[in-house]
């Protein structure tokens, strides 16, 4: 019998690592919605001197720190992802000698550090300094969840099961507007310094389940360790299965192979950046990192961070209820995140990606219309009304498939050896645009005024071409599936390759998934070293 892992084995092991992922998302979640809601415009002296204004408790907040500008409000935001872009990036060293639950221990308690820091903090200084510190966490986190989850997760669950993650980020940034809207009552700094010391608690639940989960079988045969690896497959499998089970051991071998196909190791960066590596390697990373790219330069960081912000100084509305609005937008979020779930492996990751994102794009210019007539004169309620409409319809859009893929994609797309490198690679692009989408935005908002959201509408269009043309399909795939089909060297271009965009899985694959398992069962069970040294590359779905 496998070994259990809090537990359980099998799809309760897979549930477990899926809970310690998506509490990682939850933590990312919080994080990214917390200090947007805790920076709010200076208030008028009427304001602060009226019972009724939430603001009076967050204007402590501005006047702790010297009624900071707009520029350096954007500052002291947009700072913590540059600490998620170094972050992001440490793990391309760190990731696979760490392992991914290691990793994401190591992860999780420098954003406790950094949380720490943000609470105590007197000083803008000390506040930055705390920022990037829980900004780190956050990027060696956000790299190693989904490959975690990927590659313990078996064909037919693994875009769920990521989705999962994703909606648990929203409940994450939904929490944060809930929690900063309930504190906004609490006397002076406990409104603003609460929220912020609340980022320990996810620490806490991390440091509950990551010790007692097993690392990725995968990384465990890179690493040498192929009697560990072969438990872990044995435990993920369930069902009664052990290290000596048939369909074990054709995983094992299959991924072992891969391996010993791709001796990425074998080359120098330079020579994989110049295509002397595996068929298609780069191009697979360079894929990877720009679906993440499309997720920030969406324009969803612009709510994400400041929508309380935009209701107030953009709509003109009261600041109670752009509080209440931006918390009630945030469920909106979430609902539509949890929805997807029900599209990601039915219609696929290219379809789900370009409805999504012409959806968004609708949205951002009807929002340019509202906010274009209210600057030249037309009804402000009316044109507010609207806008904060299709802000929620944008909300739902984004759920619906440009939040979920962009995460989704990289850990399919990258090939095993560097499937670590890539993901870390993609979530460093998709940190340093998100520093610039927040950095750029309160300017934004005052200079450009409604021109501002036209820019995300053409960005959000773009998205549709590109996913068509270039973006292969990986949905209903085993991730050996994907090495495949880059080794037949397919043009840049996949539009009209059927074995690219078609849904359902590849019969090809599923035939040499049939000859694997054959092989590998006569292997094991009769010590047939000639079988052994026949068995391809293909691995049991």
């Amino acid at each position: 019998m496998a070994r259990k892992y809090l537990g359980g084995s099998g799809e309760r092991l897979t549930v477990w690592i899926s809970v310690a992922a998506s509490t990682v998302l939850i933590f990312y979640g919080y994080d990214q919605g917390v200090f947007g809601n805790v920076i709010i415009n200076k208030v008028s002296d009427t304001q602060l001197k009226s019972p009724h204004s939430v603001l009076t408790r967050f204007q402590n907040f501005l006047d702790t720190f010297g009624n900071p500008s707009a520029d350096m409000q954007g500052t002291m935001t947009s700072l913590y992802n540059i600490g998620c872009f170094f972050g992001a990036m440490s793990t391309l060293f760190t990731g696979d000698w760490l392992g991914r639950p290691r990793q994401i221990l190591v992860g999780s308690t420098v954003i406790a550090i950094g949380a720490i820091i943000q609470t105590a903090s007197w000083t803008v200084a000390q506040m930055i300094v705390g920022r990037i510190v829980a900004g780190l966490g956050t990027g060696m986190n956000t790299a190693t969840a989904g490959v975690w989850q990927a590659e313990t997760s078996k064909m037919r669950s693994r875009g769920k099961l990521v989705i999962i993650q994703m909606a648990n980020c929203i409940t994450g940034f939904s929490i944060s507007n809930w929690l900063t809207l309930g504190f906004s009552f609490a006397p002076k700094d406990v409104a603003w310094r609460f929220p912020l010391a609340f980022q320990i608690f996810f620490t806490g639940v991390i440091w509950c389940l990551c010790p007692f989960l097993p690392d990725s079988p995968r990384l465990l045969l890179r690493k040498g360790k192929d009697e560990e690896a072969l438990e872990v497959l044995a435990a993920l499998e369930g069902h009664g299965a052990t290290p000596e089970s048939p369909s074990v051991r054709a995983q094992f071998d299959v991924i072992k192979d891969i391996l010993d196909r791709e001796h990425v190791n074998t080359y120098s960066w330079w020579q994989l950046i110049t295509g002397k590596g595996p068929s298609g390697l780069m191009r697979r990373m360079v894929l990877g990192a720009w679906m993440q790219a499309m997720n920030q330069v969406s324009g969803i960081n612009v709510t994400s961070y400041y929508m309380s912000y935009i209701f107030i100084n953009a709509l003109g509305i009261s600041e109670l209820l752009a509080r209440i609005l931006a918390a009630c937008g945030s469920v909106d979020y979430l609902i539509f995140a949890c929805l997807a779930y029900f599209v990601i492996e039915r219609y696929g990751r290219r379809k789900v990606m370009m409805f999504s994102a012409g959806a968004c794009s609708i949205c951002w210019i009807c929002i340019a219309i509202a906010t274009g007539i209210a600057e030249h004169g037309g009804n402000s309620y009316v044109t507010g009304s609207v806008a904060v409409a299709f802000f929620f319809l944008f909300f739902a859009s984004f759920g619906m498939g440009v939040l979920g893929v962009p995460w989704l994609y990289p850990t399919e797309i990258n090939a095993l050896e560097m499937r670590t490198k890539g993901a870390s690679l993609a979530m460093a692009t998709n940190w340093i645009c998100n520093y610039a989408v927040v950095q750029a935005t309160l300017p934004g908002v005052e200079n450009l005024g409604y021109k501002y959201w036209i820019v995300w509408a053409v960005i959000c269009a773009s998205f549709i071409p590109i996913t068509y043309l270039f973006y292969p399909e990986t949905a209903n795939r085993t991730l050996e599936d994907i090495d495949r089909f880059f080794e037949t060297k397919p043009s840049v271009f996949i539009f009209k390759n059927k074995l690219a965009t078609q849904l359902q899985r590849p019969q090809v694959y599923i035939d040499q998934d049939e000859q694997i398992a054959h092989h590998a069962e006569k292997e094991w069970a009769g010590g047939d070293e000639k079988a052994r040294e026949e068995v391809s590359i293909e691995k049991v779905a």
